[in-house]
């Protein structure tokens, strides 16, 4: 079974390389056959790699510890549902994620975009060609699945961090981004190779950067509930430098995704949106190296074999050949316009632009920053959690408030007269806002008063564009007011799915601000009947219970909790000590309430006495944090749901004859 998982490897491989080549061949102009021999060559590899899934999940699931990586990252006692979580716990596993979801979208991302390609499909075919031909090679020498020795009764198990169900989603999540994001970034290089700069490229990769920003997002909102639920330290976000991987691609696919507006709209900001598509998968394929390579310590990270240095020669390949490509067509990306006016919707992209890779830049500067230390003074040393939240807080500000400022605004050049009529509402309601926040108390965090202003602002503009576009239709069609306000949202989704994804960014902040600047804790090492009270709840230690899982021990603190006299329930923090892993962990015990925030509890020890040491948090509004990405992803997806009429004016606008074999 092994040999036939690492030959169908190998013959995946080789194809990828053909494929290359014939599309070369084809891009070049000499047989424009061969461009439907390299498009057919990617189903070989995708049929190759289904093999090789087929044969690792086969392995994992009948418990085969003759293959290294199930030995290594299972066992008999782990519970079905998580050997599939298994998959990525391992570096080879991971891989073979990513070569089979990146085989997928390379079939996906040809067939969707065909319409609007010309003489631009044979350099996507090549570029995507020597992307998987990369990821190939990594499982192919360096971190093969299919590697074997003689076979052990049992299995090491799986970190018990990973065996959440979160850790069902989380990682599948942002592999979606990151792959995604080669959709793009091959369209890009296409169009620079072909010497085609007008906006047909970025129209072709406009709904599949969008679905993989929206993957990158909801993948980091599922990391941060898992890390809020699993990890027992009381946050969401720590600034691990896994974290930060996820973050830095999709703040800069965040520019992109507003840039291309510009450049759709006027013809401008043409290198910057071929810097940003490039500089998000580059980020990408950096976040994939940082979790691979072990070069940085982290939670997230595999540490299983070197292949640091093929990521390294990649991410080099890669920034040099898309610089490369930049200068070389920079007389071909000149802007068709000028600006005109820096209070203009055109001007407020371009600072959202700089906003955007600031605060990315600076991220990264976060994450090197050992790197950096350690190859100058030998002595490796990092940055703290101050250092982070000092730039988001810099750039965090501004960026929100540009949010409600950028849908408002004029192109070309807005007059006094339509800034005072329409910013006067919403600037009543930001400073209410903050008016409302001091006098309530809330004025002990200068950056939470000015956040939630800022947040005010927007939303009142969000929700006066809704009311204004309803009232028009409901004025001038007749349609009654919900009827109107579907119409609204079904004739624009791209523009009404992005206010609704600002809406689930503004309430995001308002959680992640009213958790963490507005929180209260306490600790204390309680025996049985003394009590440690957080807020307004009481915390009442009654005895510690055993309990035995499938695969753990677990002793749990029993906390009965009140609030104002009144009874809440009873609470179970607890640890488990995992057999097979020779590890333990803390599980947290979390009361949620919509009006009043959560209660989060951690049993940081228990003495030989029967005593036990409890860490309580109380975090207000941090619920929203979660709803915010029910909203982040209804808007997401109506952005990217097929609309007929778009279609047709993509199509009568980019036709172009049929090429050999695609009709």
């Amino acid at each position: 079974m092994a040999l036939i998982g690492q030959g169908a490897l190998i013959l995946a491989l080789l194809i990828a390389v053909y494929a290359a080549g014939a599309s070369l061949w084809a891009a070049t102009g000499h047989d424009r056959r061969f461009l439907v021999s390299a498009r057919h060559a990617l189903w070989g590899i995708f049929a190759l790699v289904l093999v090789a899934d087929f044969i690792f999940l086969y392995a994992l699931f009948t418990h085969d510890f003759s293959f290294k990586v199930v030995a290594d990252t299972s066992s008999r006692s782990l519970p079905t549902v998580y050997l599939i979580t298994a998959w990525w716990g391992s570096q080879a596993g991971s891989l073979l994620l990513w070569a089979t979801i990146l085989s997928a979208f390379s079939l996906l991302g040809l067939r969707s975009t065909r319409n609007v390609l010309g003489e631009l499909q044979p350099w996507m075919v090549m570029v995507l060609s020597i992307i998987l031909g990369f990821f190939l090679l990594l499982l192919v020498v360096p971190a093969s699945p299919f590697v074997t020795q003689v076979a052990l009764p049992d299995g090491n198990g799986l970190n018990p961090s990973l065996q959440n169900p979160y850790m069902a989603l989380h990682p599948p999540s942002l592999y979606f981004g990151y792959v995604g994001l080669a959709i793009p970034f091959s369209l890009a290089m296409a169009a620079m190779l072909a010497g085609r700069t007008d906006a047909r490229w970025v129209v072709a990769s406009r709904r599949w950067t969008l679905a993989a920003w929206g993957f990158l997002g909801i993948g980091m909102l599922l990391g941060s509930h898992w890390a809020y639920t699993e990890v027992g330290w009381g946050g969401f976000w720590a600034w691990d430098p896994v974290e930060n991987a996820a973050l830095m691609p999709w703040l800069v696919a965040t520019a992109f995704l507003h840039s291309v507006m510009v450049q759709e709209r006027k013809g401008m900001l043409k290198v910057w949106n071929i810097a940003l598509i490039a500089g998000a998968f580059a980020l990408s394929i950096f976040g994939t190296f940082l979790t691979r390579s072990g070069i940085l310590s982290s939670i997230h990270a595999f540490v299983e074999t070197d292949i640091g240095w093929y990521f390294m020669v990649a991410l080099a390949v890669l920034i040099a050949g898309s610089f490369a490509l930049i200068l070389w067509r920079l007389p071909l990306l000149k802007a068709d316009q000028r600006m005109e006016s820096i209070v203009s919707r055109e001007a407020t992209f371009l600072f959202n632009n700089l906003l955007l890779v600031g605060l990315a830049f600076a991220v990264l500067w976060g994450v090197v920053f050992p790197l950096v230390t350690e190859a100058i003074g030998q002595v490796r040393e990092s940055v703290s959690t101050p250092f982070y939240e000092f730039f988001v807080i810099a750039f965090g500000l501004p960026l929100l408030l540009l949010m409600g400022i950028g849908p408002l605004i004029a192109w070309r050049r807005a007059s006094l007269r339509q800034i005072r009529t329409t910013f006067l509402w919403p600037l009543i309601g930001g400073l209410v806002t903050g008016v409302v926040m001091v006098g309530f108390g809330l004025d002990s965090s200068w950056p939470g008063v000015a956040a939630g202003s800022i947040c005010a602002f927007v939303t009142v503009t969000i929700i006066s564009e809704f009311a204004r576009g309803t009232a028009a239709r409901h004025r001038v069609a007749g349609e009654s007011w919900p009827i109107a306000f579907l119409h609204l949202i079904d004739r624009n989704r791209r523009r009404y799915g992005g206010y609704i994804v600002h809406l689930g960014v503004i309430m995001f902040v308002v959680g992640a601000v009213g958790a963490s600047a507005y929180q209260t804790e306490n600790q204390g090492l309680l025996k049985k009947g003394e009590s440690l009270t957080v807020g307004s709840n009481v915390l009442t230690f009654e005895g510690v219970e055993r309990a035995k899982g499938p695969n753990y021990t677990e002793r749990a603190a029993i906390l009965r909790v009140t609030s104002d006299g009144e009874e809440i329930g009873i609470l179970r923090p607890a640890q488990r000590a995992y057999i097979r892993e020779q590890t333990t962990s803390n599980e947290v015990a979390i009361n949620t309430t919509l009006t009043q925030g959560d209660l989060f509890i951690i049993l940081d020890g228990i003495s030989a006495d029967g005593a036990v040491r409890i860490k309580a948090f109380y975090k207000p509004v941090v619920g929203l944090l979660w709803l915010a990405g029910f909203l982040f992803a209804g808007g997401v997806i109506l952005c990217v749901w097929p609309d007929r009429r778009e279609r047709k004016r993509i199509a009568k606008r980019y036709s172009e004859e049929t090429l050999p074999g695609e009709s």
